[in-house]
Parts: structure tokens; sequence; C-alpha cells
């Protein structure tokens, strides 16, 4: 995927604009997540993404982005051993599969990104595994996304909770800044060192998305150009939540006022 460097500090105003595309976003994975069932096709799940997208008048800044050919689909949806990209279409859901989908939205002008992965049915004790180190992993990264702490001490925290639960974080793909444009600066990596890298500044804004593996770390893409894949076909796991550094902490901007925020505080001000 290509990069945008620049590095954006949002106004509160701007911020604000960035939230209600984050609920929107919020609310199109929620419609994709109640379309997860065995017999499913991942278009499907795509398509209930897109419903909720067209109500607000809003599009996904997935939809023909460039690359090896422009991307066919408003959403990744990628099946147990796709760790992301993976292109909507026939495939059908099965029973104790894990599906990973990632959206994003333009509002006003303004991206929002997030993932998350789920089962299908009932699934075994390792893939519910993977699932909740993904997701306590991007909680733990957001807990580190506090002015003066660096894009490293977030890598560090994520990969060595990772790895204390015998699992990989991808040093291929990265989380990254968001804002007018998808892909903004700073890159956030999944792995880093305690005090390197990029400062963070109040009015910065983060995709940041954990991306895990059970057997390596080492990814391949497939023939369509787009779909990543474990190396060994070993389960995988995705989530991605886009939110703000402010003066009161991280604020989560992907999440509807009744989710969860990953155990931190959803009424923070901007």
């Amino acid at each position: 995927m290509t990069w945008d460097r620049i590095i954006t500090v949002k106004t509160s105003e701007e911020l604000a604009i960035m939230r209600q595309a984050g609920r929107i976003n919020a609310e199109a994975l929620a419609a994709a997540r109640a379309a997860i069932r065995p017999g499913a096709t991942t278009a499907d799940l795509n398509a209930a993404a897109e419903d909720v997208l067209k109500k607000y008048g809003c599009y996904s800044p997935f939809l023909n982005y460039p690359g090896p050919y422009p991307y066919p689909a408003s959403t990744n949806v990628s099946l147990n051993e796709e760790l992301v990209h993976g292109i909507p279409g026939s495939r059908k859901l099965k029973e104790g599969d894990i599906v990973s989908v990632d959206c994003g939205t333009v509002f006003e002008g303004w991206v929002a990104d997030a993932a998350f992965t789920a089962g299908v049915g009932e699934i075994s004790a390792q893939a519910q595994k993977i699932i909740d180190v993904t997701r306590e992993a991007l909680r733990i990264g957001i807990s580190k996304m506090v002015a003066g702490n660096t894009t490293g001490d977030i890598g560090y925290a994520i990969e060595k909770y990772v790895r204390s639960q015998g699992m990989h974080v991808t040093h291929t793909y990265t989380g990254h800044g968001v804002g007018r444009r998808m892909h903004e600066g700073p890159q956030a990596p999944n792995y880093g060192r305690p005090h390197q890298g990029m400062q963070l500044r109040n009015g910065m804004t983060i995709a940041l998305e954990p991306m895990v593996l059970i057997g390596t770390s080492e990814t391949r893409v497939m023939p369509d150009e787009w779909t990543v894949v474990s190396a060994d076909r070993s389960l995988t796991a995705h989530f991605e939540h886009t939110t703000a550094i402010t003066p009161n902490g991280p604020v989560v901007l992907t999440v509807l006022e009744s989710d969860p925020d990953y155990g931190l505080d959803t009424t923070k001000q901007l």
C-alpha cells in the first residue's frame, strides 16, 4: 500500500468530525458482525457494511484503493489463515471458521478505520485464544497512546504481550496515522523499542491494528495480489481502532456509545 508520510495534528473540531465518522464505521462493522453465520458469503458481510455506509451518504476509502489493481470492495474480509486484505466474494463461511472484517469510512472528508475478528458458530479453543490475545493486544496498545510516549512504546508493549502468549506479530504490516487520508504518518508497528520512534502529540490520530499469527511471523501474498496469509497457513487475527491522542488520554473514535472501549473511558472529551 502507498503511504503519505505527512503527520497531521487535528483540532478539537476536526476530531469531533472524525468521531462521527468512527461511529458510522462502528455501525457498519456491527452490521457485518451480525451477518456472520455458517453459509453466509464474505460478500454478504461486505454488503451489510456497505448498506450502512450508503445510509449515511458515506463511502469506504478501501474501494478502488490503488495497488496491483484497484481494490474492488468496501471492506477486507479475511478467513482463518488470511491475515489482512481478503477480497469479499463467493467464499462461504463454515462452522469453526474465524473471520476478520476491516472497514473504513469517509465522512465529510475525514476517515475512520477499524477491524475485528470473530468466530463462526462454535470455534476451537485455539481460535478463541488468538481472538482474545489480539483484542487484548489492541487494548494494551491503546493504553500507551498518550502524549510524550513514542510509537516504539506502543509496539514494544503489544509485541511483549503477544509473545508472552506464545504468538507472533507481523513485522511486514503496521498501523498508521489517519485523517484526511486513510494512510498518513506516523507508522505504528506492532513491535518496537521503548522510547524509540515518533513521539506522540495531542491531536494525532492513529489506526492501531495488532495483526497476530499463531505459528510464524512470516506472511505471503496470494495470487490475487491482495490477500495476505500466514506463511505456514496457521490461524491469524486482526483488531483495529482509530484512536485520538488527547490531553485527557486516548479516545477511541471507532466505537458506538453503547460499545465497550477496551477498558478505556468512552466519555472523555476530545
